[in-house]
């Protein structure tokens, strides 16, 4: 049975993948783990790498999960990296996500503002009903104070021009958070939640790749 190795987005954990079909792989779910002061991506990465037990595994990165999936498989030898509403490199993060980064408004918001959703964070993850708002309330919830932080600043300021050769974009038409651009798959009026929101699409799409 093929494995794969799943990366949830920021600061989110399993409960992004519950809702495909993918019970003919043996899958495996990455955790986060803290990360080290002032830590770079690549070097967080690096360590993640130890909860890969299989050779040249199969990545299935969303969102900034998607980021450190690239970052891995610069690392270690992998078979597909797929990519679910995220970024190749540095080029797919948009414009005004790096203007906040130059701007560090980031670094000086109360951590609680940003683990709170509102209707913002809905707009932004094309979140439409109310199990959608359920799920995506208990995400950011749960989501730790100091990692969210690290995590965001390691967004707005990813260096990376670097595709790997075995990517594959996945990625929502109508995406708020990172406009899709250039992307290998698109799923037409999927948002940034399409993980959830669109499940069988995605996991079509995930069958027909690995």
């Amino acid at each position: 049975m093929k494995a794969l190795y799943l990366i949830p987005g920021l600061g989110a954990d399993r409960r992004v993948f519950k809702f495909l079909d993918l019970s003919q792989y043996s899958c495996h779910h990455i955790s986060w783990i803290d990360p080290l002061p002032d830590e770079s991506i690549e070097h967080y990465a690096g360590r993640l790498v130890t909860q890969i037990k299989s050779p040249n595994p199969v990545l299935v990165g969303v969102s900034f999960g998607g980021m450190i999936a690239v970052e891995i498989s610069k690392q270690v030898p992998t078979e597909k990296v797929i990519l679910i509403s995220s970024a190749r490199t540095d080029r797919d993060i948009p414009g005004y996500l790096k203007f906040f980064g130059k701007l560090s408004i980031h670094k000086v918001l109360p951590a609680r503002w940003l683990k709170k959703a509102n209707h913002v964070l809905y707009y932004f993850f094309g979140i439409k009903t109310t199990d959608e708002k359920k799920l995506l309330s208990e995400i950011v919830r749960d989501t730790d104070q100091k990692f969210m932080k690290w995590a965001i600043d390691k967004i707005v300021s990813w260096k990376n021009n670097i595709i790997p050769s075995n990517a594959i974009l996945i990625h929502g038409s109508a995406d708020r958070l990172f406009p899709a651009s250039k992307a290998d798959i698109v799923i037409l009026n999927g948002g940034h939640f399409m993980i959830v929101s669109k499940a069988k699409e995605v996991s079509d799409h995930i069958k027909s790749i690995v």
